[in-house]
């Protein structure tokens, strides 16, 4: 496999990522022996419904969301308050997360879990199969024309694989990786700007592309109300910020989906 190449990505993501690989910079890119796949996170998404992915965060490049969150309190918030999956971030300098809370959220809570990294390194993939998780985090904006590799390889390791974009130039490298779990990001990543009108526009084109597979809506969703024009075209919704720095993250996710 190769790594991706980041000397021109630009602004905070560049930096991010750079850092991350730095991180891996003595990993072997070796993924070992294939292991069977349960499509756990996949399955959770499917069927009627807008679901919820909920979010352990403590931070992000815009300054803190809930610095104190402990990682297995929220994940059991969140799971009492109705989602369908979790997403854990493990970068640790912007987001102030872990792999050891990916682990303890894993090793109590029986819903599939997201590692939200940043992957840039096959031994990640390596990582996240080995802690535990369901699914891993792809973007398309990081690994362009590696994704298709790093979306093999997270398969043959038993991930599923969550395959973000945020224009229609990346969903078409999407699709033509054969993404099953397709994300559309809100946020641009090089500006950090949110756009809600985003994920509308680019989920009706990969509808429109026929993509039968699961489709999520990512970043700036705060209400009952944002969800309204995602419902028919998408499955799933990851929130992040709004629920983990609610101060009451069971009523908040359950006032988010309406029960």
């Amino acid at each position: 496999m190769k790594l991706p190449e980041l000397t021109t990505l630009e602004g905070t993501l560049g930096r991010i990522c750079r850092a991350r690989l730095e991180d891996y910079a003595h990993a072997s890119l070796e993924l070992g022996a294939a292991r069977e796949r349960s499509h756990r996170f996949e399955h959770a998404l499917s069927g009627s419904g807008l679901k919820l992915i909920a979010e352990v965060k403590r931070s992000s490049p815009r300054g803190a969301v809930s610095l104190g969150l402990n990682a297995l309190d929220a994940a059991k918030a969140y799971a009492a308050g109705g989602a369908s999956a979790l997403s854990v971030l493990t970068e640790p300098r912007d987001f102030n997360g872990s792999l050891e809370d990916l682990i303890e959220v894993v090793n109590y809570l029986d819903l599939p879990v997201l590692r939200k990294d940043f992957t840039v390194h096959p031994h990640m993939l390596l990582e996240a199969a080995d802690a535990g998780a369901s699914a891993v985090l792809l973007l398309v904006n990081v690994l362009e024309r590696e994704t298709k590799s790093y979306l093999e390889a997270a398969h043959h390791l038993g991930l599923d694989a969550l395959v973000e974009v945020h224009t229609e130039s990346e969903l078409e490298i999407a699709i033509e990786a054969k993404a099953r779990i397709i994300g559309v990001n809100n946020r641009d990543l090089k500006t950090l700007d949110i756009n809600l009108g985003t994920a509308p526009r680019v989920g009706l084109l990969a509808r429109e592309y026929d993509f039968e597979g699961v489709l999520i809506a990512l970043s700036g969703y705060s209400n009952r109300a944002e969800l309204i024009s995602l419902e028919g075209v998408f499955d799933a919704v990851l929130v992040g910020s709004s629920l983990a720095g609610s101060g009451s993250i069971e009523s908040s996710t359950r006032a988010l989906l309406g029960r």
